[in-house]
């Protein structure tokens, strides 16, 4: 019988109501429905999926309807599993139509959007009918990741910044998604290329190879603020999270997945997987700040706001607001500071926690977190050396 035509918003509330008073019925976390494409030999193979709007923590009503939609074409939802995928189908676009009838003259621009998606893929579908490469994707636990779609589905979370980065479950994400090479947008299998390298190259067909990896790049997913610039397109990976104002530049820089900006940043340098950086920070030149698979013991770096990290410097353990790395300096957790007397008291005064130790000798760990530091190379014994920060750094407004 399927969903019958709603006249009203009355009505559509009146029917998600019904729907999630079933027994057993979840909100998702996150859904959205999915473009994917396949290999070119295996078309089992689901080498990337495309979202044009994704839900996050938002939006029941529409996972509301698109659950009951499945249900109407034969596909019944299992709640119980962290996550769920099905193939779009004729039923269920029309029974998405029906339940979204009273807001379709108005889903335009920025209003309704999930009716939008079913309203285009409607249109698109009649002339195609290859409904195979569509699917609706619910995520309903935050677990380790099972599917290329619900994968997707996260990075898109974080990249979109409707998840918090370091907040969402990204494990499993190496081990579902495939090695492929990226051709523009175009995911292509690396067994599809050795199969037919000679006839591609004879024929002048072979396709320019922009990378091999298992994530796209930031910008062939999303679009960024308009005050936003990324100079190169492969130095942001999907699932990076890059806030208004970020200037990313060519050269050393790069932005790795489940890391990023929170506010306007200069970047010119390498911001590794998990790894957050604070509004107004400046990450110099070839500066790094570690992950945690890069000598940070497991544990996440923050840098806080208006930081310089200087060209060619390693940060290896958590910085607070208003920090300076000198250029060439690294401190890691168990890198040895000596901080003169006369500087401890200073910088008592705005991080009370830190103890005066008689030796004047700190590891880098116990100077994490805290604000105002200037961190510097003594020119003649190269030993480290931390000072009260005089400095206030500030990013060039016009540039960001």
């Amino acid at each position: 019988m399927g969903i019958k035509k709603i006249k009203t918003g009355e009505q559509f509330k009146e029917l998600v109501a019904k729907i999630q008073a079933k027994s057993g019925y979840k909100n998702p976390i996150g859904f959205g429905i999915a473009r994917i494409d396949r290999g070119q030999l295996n078309s089992e193979k689901i080498l990337q999926a495309s979202y044009g709007v994704v839900n996050w923590n938002e939006n029941f009503g529409s996972s509301a309807i698109f659950v009951e939609a499945l249900a109407q074409s034969g596909v019944d939802v299992d709640f119980c599993g962290s996550e769920f995928v099905a193939t779009v189908s004729k039923k269920f676009i029309k029974n998405s139509l029906k339940a979204f009838a009273p807001y379709i003259d108005e889903a335009v621009g920025e209003a309704h959007k999930n009716v939008q998606v079913i309203k285009e893929l409607s249109s698109i579908l009649q002339s195609t009918g290859n409904y195979d490469n569509f699917k609706v994707v619910f995520i309903f636990k935050d677990e380790a990741l099972q599917s290329v779609e619900a994968t997707y589905l996260k990075l898109y979370a974080l990249s979109l910044s409707k998840a918090p980065l370091r907040g969402i479950n990204l494990n499993g994400a190496f081990g579902v998604l495939p090695n492929v090479a990226w051709s523009g947008n175009v995911p292509i299998e690396l067994d599809f290329l050795r199969e037919n390298e000679i006839e591609l190259k004879l024929n002048g067909e072979y396709p320019e190879i922009s990378s091999v990896d298992k994530f796209p790049r930031f910008l062939q997913h999303v679009i960024p603020a308009d005050n936003t610039r990324i100079l190169d397109s492969s130095k942001v990976r999907m699932g990076a999270q890059i806030a208004g104002g970020t200037t990313v530049m060519p050269g050393a820089s790069y932005i790795n997945f489940n890391a990023g900006t929170l506010g306007p940043v200069m970047v010119e340098g390498r911001i590794s997987s998990s790894a957050i950086v604070g509004s107004g920070s400046d990450v110099g030149g070839g500066a790094s700040i570690l992950g945690v698979l890069s000598g940070t013991d497991g544990n996440p770096i923050s840098i806080g706001e208006n930081t310089l990290l200087g060209a060619n410097s390693v940060t290896g353990i958590p910085l607070g607001d208003g920090c300076i790395v000198d250029a060439g300096v690294s401190i890691l957790e168990g890198t040895k500071i000596t901080i003169p007397f006369a500087q401890i008291v200073k910088l008592q005064e705005i991080n009370p926690n830190l103890p005066k130790k008689k030796d004047r000798l700190y590891k880098g760990l116990e100077l994490a977190n805290l604000n105002g530091i200037h961190f510097r190379a003594d020119s003649k014994t190269g030993t480290v050396v931390a000072f009260r920060s005089q400095r206030e750094v500030k990013l060039n407004k016009d540039l960001h």
